[in-house]
């Protein structure tokens, strides 16, 4: 069938936002680095990761979270002896990079807007809902979407919920995304289209592949004239 309607997921694959998480982690281990017993910068920052994805049920998603497990995690691996003022700036790196300013992708506003044009669009994503209702609102992109969709996790039951309240028939409908895992893996389970755009940087938690059969494409400013030749 055709397709109608369109979902796109918006970090790094509207605007960029790993490449932040990727910089302030560095910064993070830095601080953390020469309290930490002799553990290298890898081990540091692998046990941070490991401390945020046994988190993601406590704490979910986004920077807030993020925050708590870097202050977690500095506290362990230095087996308490970091000091104060450095949890205070691990602190200051997480309200940085809360107030990062929203950097759009290349091509992004003219994709969006040409694709809403042809089909109706929606903004799906996952995380804090405030700081993702602050940058949908910074990136201005907003007047394209039918609806703005926060979820708190991508999952096959998230999708369907969604569809089902706009009335979608999974057949019709196609996400855009970065994440495997998240943009599409779960929409096909429910008789969806997905279309994969990698982007530079992949949170560890976000892994996954898929069988092949899934179109990819470079960039979102190839999307307009590959949906044109679905017609």
């Amino acid at each position: 069938m055709m397709i109608e309607w369109v979902g796109l997921d918006a970090d790094d694959t509207l605007w960029h936002s790993e490449n932040g998480f990727v910089e302030i982690t560095a910064r993070y281990v830095d601080l953390v680095h020469p309290y930490a017993g002799g553990l290298s910068r890898g081990d540091i920052e692998r046990h941070l990761t490991r401390t945020e994805r046994a988190n993601l049920a406590v704490f979910g998603y986004g920077v807030k979270a993020f925050t708590l497990s870097m202050i977690e995690s500095a506290a362990t691996v230095t087996e308490g002896l970091v000091p104060a003022t450095t949890l205070r700036d691990v602190q200051r790196l997480g309200k940085e990079l809360l107030q990062r300013p929203v950097e759009l992708l290349d091509g992004v506003v003219e994709a969006v807007a040409a694709i809403s044009e042809t089909h109706r669009l929606l903004l799906i994503t996952k995380g804090d809902l405030l700081h993702q209702e602050t940058k949908v609102a910074e990136s201005g992109l907003a007047p394209h979407f039918h609806s703005i969709e926060i979820v708190s996790e991508k999952d096959p039951a998230a999708y369907r919920q969604v569809l089902r309240q706009h009335d979608i028939d999974p057949s019709v409908f196609l996400m855009v995304g970065n994440s495997v895992k998240s943009d599409v893996l779960p929409v096909i389970e429910i008789g969806g289209r997905a279309v994969h755009i990698p982007y530079q940087y992949l949170w560890d938690a976000e892994h996954a592949e898929h069988d092949g059969s899934v179109p990819e494409l470079t960039s979102i400013k190839e999307l307009p004239s590959w949906l044109a030749a679905q017609i």
